[in-house]
């Protein structure tokens, strides 16, 4: 007997599975596909000396009680299980410039943010009272961004560009470039990008930001967990190689490279959207759709390096820090020059567990282009398929990890006295574990003059194909999860969705 599932989902990204939870909890049929070892696309952690390292979720923003993000987690009840630790309150985020001592903070809660900038620019608090209002006024704009209400866009929102934005808040430049200093979280290129995209990243990390404690991997294993309660099948290794149609150019089935085959009623895509094309069959598509994609430029991918750290050497920090060695720097930092190479970083430090008072790790991230690697581009290398690259890759990879730690030790001195052991990732580790086109970070780049190009619908021109993730329409955990509760709403309808998250509120307000 075959087994047909209702939904079938591609891919174990977050918007993948908690798309898959929302449908398994209306008591659908579900099956989750993924190829990797392990569940979570950007959610995934690795474990190097015993201890954790965040591939892509290094912080949390929405996730206080009444906030966005844990009314949706509240909805797919992983909320409670959470652990979490709050960062910093008076600067969740510091940003510096080359050798500035000043390290200007992002602060949690909207007065706290007008009040701890106003220590180092005293004459322009109204306007940063100004940039508050009007970040929560685009982000209010957003359908779902409130969990109900709203369900389409405001056309001249999209338009709004960050550039003109900031410019016409403030005069002072040194304060535009403290404004954009967190763009690394949508890779600023602040001069084209939509404001909504600046707005939507950095509010929720105003209203709250946490840290998941032992890495974001933990949110996967929650979603999996509870699919796996409401009766899903979950499979990892599981590589979808081909899409089966039947003669209406309906998808009837997938076949993973194993050779197996899954029958569904309706399929969700969380896979890159390039990826996703090939597995249709360029024929099906229409050529302008097809040309639009294959249009879209890649947002940066980024080098990590993981410094494990001896014992108690350095004290711990629970902020993140954004080095920039100039200030005009914040608008384009992925434009870099190799030479000077890394003009730009985000450092982020982990408490070491017998000693919280010192840090056990730091994490290192800064822009590369997938130019760099490109030279060993059709070698993979992952837990479910090992290869090594060979030696020329891992000296590359050696120097430019050196040269991150030169950069580092102005802000740390003496650091290196301190490393034990060294790890590192590539755009080329970014593309076969996410499995990102080129090992982008975000998806594609955004443009306020064009801001509908890059907006896809979830639902495509096959019937009963539907899309999610971050190359669909916002990334982030946040994006990824509204993204997801749009995706549903068009398989059982916005007013279902609707009604059920009315429902959770409504109890949670009740049992306050």
């Amino acid at each position: 007997m075959k087994k047909t599932y209702d939904i079938l989902i591609i891919g174990s990204g977050i918007g993948g599975l908690v798309s898959a939870l929302i449908l398994a909890k209306e008591g659908l049929k579900v099956c989750v596909l993924e190829k990797n070892n392990q569940y979570g696309g950007n959610l995934q952690t690795f474990s190097r000396d015993k201890l954790i390292f965040d591939t892509g979720v290094h912080y949390l923003g929405g996730l206080s009680k009444g906030q966005n993000l844990h009314q949706f987690f509240s909805y797919l009840e992983i909320m409670d299980d959470l652990e979490l630790q709050k960062m910093d309150e008076n600067g969740y985020d510091k940003i510096t410039f080359g050798d500035d001592e000043i390290e200007y903070p992002h602060a949690q809660g909207y007065e706290n943010f007008v009040e701890q900038l106003s220590k180092y620019f005293p004459e322009e608090k109204e306007n940063l009272e100004n940039y508050c209002e009007e970040i929560q006024r685009v982000c209010n704009q957003f359908p779902r961004y409130n969990v109900i209400g709203k369900d389409n866009y405001n056309e001249e929102i999209l338009h709004l560009n960050t550039k003109r934005f900031i410019e016409s808040i403030t005069q002072n430049t040194k304060l535009q470039s403290v404004l954009l200093g967190s763009n690394f979280l949508y890779a600023g290129d602040s001069e084209n990008i939509p404001f909504y995209v600046h707005a939507l990243t950095v509010n929720s990390y105003i209203q709250s930001a946490y840290k998941c404690v032992k890495g974001g991997s933990q949110i996967s294993k929650l979603l999996i967990r509870k699919l796996r309660e409401h009766g899903a099948d979950v499979h990892k290794h599981s590589e979808v190689s081909e899409f089966v149609f039947n003669e209406n150019n309906i998808l009837n089935s997938v076949k993973t490279k194993s050779g197996k085959e899954y029958f569904a009623k309706q399929f969700i895509s969380n896979i890159e959207i390039r990826s996703l094309t090939k597995l249709i069959g360029e024929e099906r598509l229409k050529k302008s759709f097809l040309n639009r994609i294959l249009s879209w430029e890649p947002v940066s991918s980024c080098f990590s390096v993981y410094l494990v750290l001896k014992p108690q050497t350095i004290s711990n920090f629970n902020y993140n820090i954004y080095h920039y060695s100039s200030e005009k720097l914040v608008w384009n930092a992925y434009r870099y020059d190799k030479k000077s190479w890394p003009e730009t970083y985000m450092l982020s430090s982990t408490p070491s567990k017998h000693h919280p008072e010192f840090a056990e790790s730091l994490t290192a991230i800064s822009y590369m282009n997938f130019d760099e690697v490109k030279a060993w581009e059709t070698t993979v290398n992952t837990v479910a398929e090992e290869h090594g690259r060979g030696k020329q890759y891992e000296k590359f990879k050696l120097e430019k990890a050196e040269k991150i730690i030169d950069a580092l030790e102005k802000k740390i001195p003496n650091l290196r006295d301190s490393i034990k052991n060294i790890y590192t990732s590539s755009p080329l580790s970014y593309r076969d574990y996410i499995g990102s086109f080129e090992g982008n970070m975000y998806g594609y780049m955004k443009s306020s003059e064009n801001p509908l190009k890059t907006m896809v619908s979830p639902r495509t021109k096959i019937d009963n194909l539907f899309l999610t993730g971050q190359s669909v329409n916002m990334h982030g955990i946040l994006g990824c999860t509204i993204g997801s509760f749009n995706t549903c709403a068009e398989i059982l309808g916005k007013e279902l969705i609707d009604k059920r998250l009315t429902q959770m509120i409504n109890k949670n307000e009740g049992e306050k």
